[in-house]
């Protein structure tokens, strides 16, 4: 295995295995200890503690939990469904196409955006991120499974379907469905790794997870008047972000090429 593979593999691993085993070998990420304000990497705090002397190495796999299972279920829920509306477009005729179209309007809405309005509408936390990354997220899976759906179409393996007596239904999940899946992984790897960085970013904002829950984005938004000073504060989950989703972005290629063989 190439170095490169041993890291998103080890990385990818390490992110589940801390994420899983946080509440039985890290102490509360929410216990205060004023007398550790801003305290370097230690014993007592691997990677030092925050402003209020809470364990930053705590903080930051507690606040892992959240961020990325708030990204892995979006892209989740997000992906079925998008998938299924745009395969089922595929084989519909004119309806599929018209709705196809109003796919495409709903797509050119901005996640971000889209996150503003929810929060104005129903208030920051973690209620108005939810519905940010999975109203509208939905329509990139539609418009991808879409055009894959019907290109794989005018292959002649389903034309020799067709030919044998194979129905629409048919052809799209005992044929076209199984080509489809490299394609689509290595676009759910692109869009977890997008939606992280929306959870995180409006969570920066002030617009996601409120203070003191632990959150990768609300994490460096506490942390930003101590960058100087304690930078750990700041780059420890910072680090985790583009980790995370760097691995994803890896995972994504790694797709790509099963698709392309």
């Amino acid at each position: 295995m190439r170095p490169r593979a041993r890291t998103a593999w080890w990385v990818a691993a390490g992110v589940a295995a801390l994420a899983l085993a946080a509440p039985a070998l890290l102490p509360d990420p929410d216990a205060v200890d004023f007398a550790g304000m801003l305290a370097g990497p230690s014993a007592a705090h691997p990677l030092g503690a925050d402003q209020l002397g809470r364990d930053l190495l705590a903080r930051t796999v507690h606040g892992g939990r959240l961020t990325v299972g708030l990204a892995l279920s979006a892209v989740l829920v997000t992906g079925v469904f998008g998938v299924a509306v745009g395969s089922l477009a595929a084989v519909a005729g004119p309806v599929g196409r018209a709705a196809m179209r109003v796919v495409d309007v709903l797509a050119a809405i901005p996640v971000v955006l889209f996150g503003l309005l929810a929060a104005v509408a129903l208030g920051p936390g973690v209620g108005s991120l939810v519905v940010a990354v999975t109203v509208i997220a939905w329509t990139p899976f539609a418009r991808q499974a879409y055009l894959l759906a019907l290109a794989e179409r005018q292959r002649e393996y389903v034309t020799a379907a067709v030919a044998l007596g194979a129905g629409p239904a048919r052809v799209l999940t005992r044929h076209v469905a199984r080509n489809l899946v490299p394609p689509l992984a290595a676009h759910a790897c692109v869009r977890f790794a997008s939606t992280l960085l929306t959870v995180s970013g409006l969570s920066f904002l002030g617009l996601g997870v409120q203070p003191p829950t632990a959150e990768w984005g609300a994490m460096v938004a506490e942390g930003r008047e101590y960058l100087f000073g304690a930078p750990q504060v700041v780059l420890v989950p910072s680090l985790a972000v583009v980790l995370t989703a760097g691995t994803a972005l890896w995972w994504g290629r790694r797709w790509e090429r099963v698709g392309a063989r």
